[in-house]
């Protein structure tokens, strides 16, 4: 970074750094520093989209997903990309979004147990208790241990980010499981 403070890897490498931390305020100026130093890079309105969820602007993140398959439709992790928005529709309660892009996730990238716990939780809201159900036994195998197991676990596995979206993960996402099958 002190060497070639423009370098827009050098920038997303330590934005990657601090997401990874759960340090989403400082990764925001990152990635948008990425950003301006190359409009085109996918990963960098994503992971920037993410961040700003995780902080607290939940509506920030469908465009940042949206800009990031506009540029890169073909990329390896379009599911993240689609799996985001429709995580999005859930928390914001817009269950036939959320089944619409959560399956488009799936589709995409069939071996990721959490894309299908937001499908399966998604369908559970719906009133679809059987796709549910069949959804998150097929995440319980993919992931092969016991975060699905319950609710509370759940809780100490995921970061949820601020109040705001951790209120909206408890008044759908969850319930959604539940409703699917996994106890509190």
């Amino acid at each position: 970074m002190a060497a070639t403070p423009r370098s827009p890897p050098a920038r997303f490498a330590k934005a990657q750094v601090l997401r990874a931390q759960h340090r989403y305020e400082e990764a925001i100026p990152e990635y948008e520093t990425v950003i301006a130093l190359n409009r085109n890079w996918a990963h960098a309105y994503s992971h920037l989209g993410w961040c700003k969820f995780m902080t607290g602007s939940i509506e920030e993140l469908i465009p940042a997903q949206e800009q990031a398959i506009r540029l890169s439709p073909r990329d390896p992790q379009i599911g993240l990309f689609y799996s985001r928005i429709g995580y999005v529709h859930l928390l914001q309660s817009h269950t036939d979004e959320a089944i619409t892009w959560c399956e488009k996730a799936r589709s995409a990238t069939p071996a990721h147990p959490q894309f299908r716990t937001f499908l399966a939780s998604a369908y559970a809201l719906k009133g679809d208790t059987e796709r549910a159900a069949a959804e998150l036994t097929e995440a319980c195998r993919l992931v092969g241990d016991d975060r699905y197991s319950t609710i509370s676990r759940l809780r100490t596995l995921e970061s949820l980010g601020v109040s705001k979206v951790r209120a909206s993960v408890e008044t759908t996402y969850f319930v959604g499981l539940r409703k699917a099958g996994v106890p509190e």
